[in-house]
């Protein structure tokens, strides 16, 4: 139980429209819990995100009680709940059965029990009720201890909590990277890798970037690969884990040192796929020639899988594919401008972060990297400043006047040209003139 002192915190955090919603329902009779991460989070000393409520009320009791609400899976008995601005799901006890499709229950029974609704809850850190009006705490299973011991673990039988939504085994590891637990053993034991097939990509998908972005990254990242999660996921790292652990461990080592960013953190975990398949021995020297086109092409096979949208797959691959540019302080103007081209104005520091925390996950020294990167951020923030050549769009001349001056039907011949002349641009900003343009392309038309 929690001291006063305690509960008179837990109210605070409280927002108003959640106040309401309990007063509510208490005033009516009905019994009314917050459930899910709310208690978890209160418990741990922190403000929840997200406010889940659970009472004995059914749904068409809920409906009558408040002058707006919003018909939402009735049947599996959730309301949605309109407080001015806000809204607010309420969910009635529940019993559940089987599910047959790894997802949803086969039926669902409104029950007054708050212990049998908890019983359905994946983990025991999970299935606890918290009623903050009337200071009662709910826990059948042992979940304040597991907080107190830091451990995520199953209710009940593991397999059947994993059978009932495969899931929930990647949720297990997310757990632990967010909150910084350790797994219980014999919840890890109850989980069968192949299972995770099953289940959609976009799923999938946000799950393992929560798990990316956590605060402890490396704790499920390691999780994932000890119990066959991740090659089930991602076969492309069935040759990482194989060749090198060491390989395995850079990539963790390289998400937990990039900014928490998901297309960066992404880009971190992939950037170095392709070492396992192209590592070379000569004389004595290890060589992964091309690894980095190898890595783009296998994290475009993952990040498509996985439904993300397409502009967030290209930003990761541009990152993933050009990882290896030479940054050095002294590069030509010219050949900074050709890999600001290459990876586009708006991510080229996202390539120099990549670049830092590749250069930490290998051991190096981080202020070393900065130092020199820092150096040659500095020199590409003058190049952007001082010019704008960096796109086609950025040519003085366009398509329709290249076909003029060359007397050329439309076609790829067109596209190709322009490429030219936008590369001999970049050379010398100076050149996005027309009348040098012009020129260009008469000297051009003239060797031809």
């Amino acid at each position: 139980m929690l001291a006063w002192g305690r509960w008179r915190w837990v109210r605070r955090q409280l927002p108003a429209a959640v106040l309401t919603v309990l007063q509510t329902l208490q005033s009516h009779g009905y019994s009314a819990y917050l459930v899910g991460g709310a208690p978890r989070d209160l418990l741990l000393g922190r403000r929840p995100q997200d406010w889940d409520l659970t009472t004995d009320a059914r749904p068409e009791q809920v409906k009558a009680v408040f002058a707006q609400t919003i018909p939402l899976g009735e049947k599996f008995g959730t309301v949605r709940v309109v407080i001015g601005d806000d809204q607010l799901e309420v969910t009635t006890f529940r019993r559940e059965g089987d599910y047959s499709d790894r997802r949803h229950p086969d039926w669902v029974e409104f029950t007054p029990s708050i212990r049998d609704d908890l019983a359905r809850r994946d983990f025991t850190i999970n299935a606890l009720a918290l009623d903050p009006l009337r200071q009662q705490l709910v826990d059948p299973y042992g979940g304040v201890r597991d907080l107190q011991r830091r451990l995520v673990k199953a209710v009940g039988d593991p397999r059947q909590r994993f059978t009932e939504d495969p899931l929930r085994m990647l949720r297990f590891y997310r757990f632990q990277s967010t909150l910084g637990f350790r797994g219980e053993t014999y919840t890890e034991q109850g989980i069968e890798a192949e299972a995770i097939t099953q289940v959609s990509g976009e799923r999938i998908r946000d799950e393992l970037t929560k798990i990316l972005m956590a605060a402890a990254p490396e704790i499920g990242l390691a999780g994932l690969a000890r119990c066959g999660l991740l090659t089930a996921m991602m076969p492309e790292f069935i040759p990482v884990q194989a060749a090198d652990p060491t390989l395995f461990r850079h990539l963790v080592a390289t998400v937990k040192a990039i900014k928490p960013e998901a297309r960066l953190r992404w880009a971190a975990f992939l950037h170095d796929l392709g070492k396992a398949t192209t590592k070379k021995v000569e004389n004595g020297q290890t060589h992964y020639y091309g690894h980095d086109k190898v890595s783009a092409e296998l994290a475009a096979g993952i990040l498509e899988r996985l439904r993300f949208a397409t502009e967030f797959r290209q930003r990761v691959l541009t990152l993933v594919r050009w990882h290896m540019f030479p940054a050095d302080p002294g590069m030509t103007d010219a050949a900074l401008r050709r890999l600001v081209v290459k990876v586009g104005p708006d991510q080229i520091f996202d390539l120099l972060e990549l670049r830092r925390a590749d250069l930490v996950g290998t051991g190096g020294s981080y202020y070393q990297a900065c130092d020199s990167l820092t150096r040659f951020a500095r020199r590409i923030q003058a190049l952007l400043e001082g010019e704008t050549v960096f796109t086609r769009k950025d040519l003085a001349v366009n398509g329709r006047e290249v076909m003029e001056i060359l007397e050329l039907p439309p076609g790829p011949e067109v596209g190709a040209i322009l490429a030219e002349v936008f590369y001999w641009v970049t050379e010398d900003p100076e050149r996005n003139r027309k009348a040098r343009i012009y020129d260009f392309l008469k000297e051009k038309r003239q060797k031809n």
